[in-house]
């Protein structure tokens, strides 16, 4: 072989090395493993962003004040302070249909006191629910005007039906005066009266009032 044959063949040996090398070095970095770079691996390392605490809601409620929620029942009557007796007669209004109690008072009121002043009339409403308080007239304000031989307009342990007319109208409004104990009378501890011209029992004398006087 010739020395130029010699030098090809070299270098054709060469070559073909490089390229056999080249190409176990191509697949050798194929195979292994890409490492992060540096930027990645801040990133990987980084924590997680910690979200802000919520502030908690707290429920508040605004209290109403002392006399929002109370609320006046309609079945009491406020108490009115009256300048006169008079002036608490005129303000009581007359039910067409009135209780028992209302109905024997101001029936009793009627027969015995109408035309006294209204202070005899009331004292006469005191006298009977005095009685009916202390039982031992009667359990109530129709037992006490009913009892036999107390009250000489009775008749048959009954109670006359009065007319409708003005002195009718004052005997109930003084009765509901009485009852409600709007109008402090001058014989408030009376438990018997009777006219002046007769003749008075053995007790004491509380108040004399037009043409009765009131004992107790």
């Amino acid at each position: 072989m010739s020395f130029a044959s010699r030098v090809a063949t070299f270098a054709a040996l060469s070559l073909s090395l490089v390229g056999m090398i080249a190409q176990s070095s191509a697949g050798l970095a194929a195979e292994s493993p890409t490492l992060p770079t540096t930027a990645s691996v801040n990133q990987l390392a980084a924590p997680a962003p910690v979200p802000a605490p919520i502030p908690a809601i707290v429920a508040t409620t605004t209290p109403l004040p002392a006399d929002a929620s109370a609320t006046p029942s309609d079945d009491v009557e406020e108490e009115v302070a009256y300048p006169t007796l008079a002036a608490a007669v005129a303000d009581q209004s007359v039910p067409s249909n009135a209780g028992d109690d209302l109905r024997c008072l101001a029936g009793a009121i009627y027969f015995e006191s109408r035309g006294e002043p209204l202070a005899g009339q009331l004292a006469v409403a005191e006298v009977i629910l005095n009685r009916s308080q202390s039982r031992r007239f009667g359990g109530s304000v129709c037992d006490v005007i009913t009892q036999r031989g107390q009250f000489s307009f009775v008749r048959g342990g009954k109670i006359p039906t009065a007319p409708v007319n003005n002195d009718w109208r004052t005997a109930v409004a003084v009765a509901k005066v009485a009852l409600k104990n709007a109008w402090e009378s001058n014989a408030s501890e009376a438990l018997y009266f009777n006219a002046r011209h007769v003749g008075g029992p053995s007790r004491v004398k509380v108040a004399a009032i037009g043409n009765h006087i009131f004992y107790r």
